[in-house]
């Protein structure tokens, strides 16, 4: 059984730039690829300075830090990255045709062996599964923002994933550090059929003026232990993804699901959370 050693991650955002640098900060080699060699290279600075705040904190050293970023290399052409890669993580926008597109151009050049991988927190992998040569050899692993801090991995088993396949995986996760849950490939899967309900009713009851926005976080935070608030959680996840998350899951599973007008407009305003300065919190330092 092969075991995962060469990894390549498409996308060098948020998510993804998390996903390289857990992957070489446990010894793998990383291909880090984007659309452009300036957005790959932003994206390795965002790691330099993830290791500094852990060098910082004494859980790193100075020559461990350059030896995670020796192993992630950059990359424009995903095709001649793939064709030597045990695994291929896709970490691109939550959009269905960008997903089909580049996982048929990663299953003509990887190898027969390598899994594919979609990183996606709510789309149908069973459906991204379709278009590959070898349908079996693709799953989703959901990771979780910040990935170098989260400890979940969400396995996720689409119609045609092989077992092999989830056992791979599941050794992968334990390679890097994660905790895995395997889940049927269901819309929203577990965590963000979950995570996003509680953030919609939250979000609900701040436009009913139940509460402020620091109240409500507050409740749960320390009456139901939660480490973040609900709305301070989709300020950092993003409110434009919440938002393209619940419409997703209103088509697929119903009413309960119907984003809030609040989140709506608070979108088209351009009030999107952490990365545009302001959501249901201000961040002055970001702005």
């Amino acid at each position: 059984m092969n075991e995962v050693e060469r990894v390549v991650v498409v996308g060098s955002g948020t998510m993804g730039h998390g996903i390289a640098q857990v992957c070489a900060q446990s010894g793998l080699v990383v291909t880090m690829t984007d659309v452009t060699l300036a957005a790959a290279e932003y994206g390795k600075v965002q790691i330099g300075k993830s290791l500094d705040r852990l060098i910082a904190k004494q859980k790193l050293s100075e020559a461990e830090k350059a030896d995670v970023l020796g192993r992630i290399t950059l990359s424009t052409d995903v095709s001649a990255a793939a064709s030597s890669a045990d695994l291929v993580v896709e970490a691109i926008p939550e959009r269905m045709d960008l997903k089909i597109e580049l996982v048929r151009l990663v299953s003509d050049s990887a190898p027969s062996h390598c899994l594919i991988a979609s990183n996606t927190s709510s789309l149908s992998v069973t459906e991204i599964a379709g278009v590959a040569k070898d349908s079996t050899r693709v799953v989703g692993l959901h990771f979780f923002n910040p990935v170098p801090i989260m400890e979940l991995l969400e396995i996720v088993r689409a119609m045609q994933t092989s077992e092999d396949t989830i056992e791979r995986a599941r050794r992968f996760s334990a390679k890097i550090s994660k905790k895995p849950i395997v889940v049927k490939d269901a819309p929203g899967f577990a965590t963000s059929r979950l995570g996003v309900i509680l953030g919609c009713e939250a979000i609900r009851m701040l436009e009913q003026g139940v509460a402020s926005a620091e109240d409500i976080d507050t409740a749960m935070e320390l009456g139901y232990r939660h480490p973040m608030g609900p709305l301070k959680l989709t300020d950092l996840v993003g409110l434009d993804v919440r938002l393209m998350i619940l419409d997703h899951l209103h088509k697929e599973l119903g009413e309960q699901f119907r984003a809030p007008s609040l989140l709506r407009q608070m979108v088209r305003a351009g009030r999107l959370g952490r990365k545009s300065g302001r959501g249901f919190y201000e961040y002055p330092e970001k702005k």
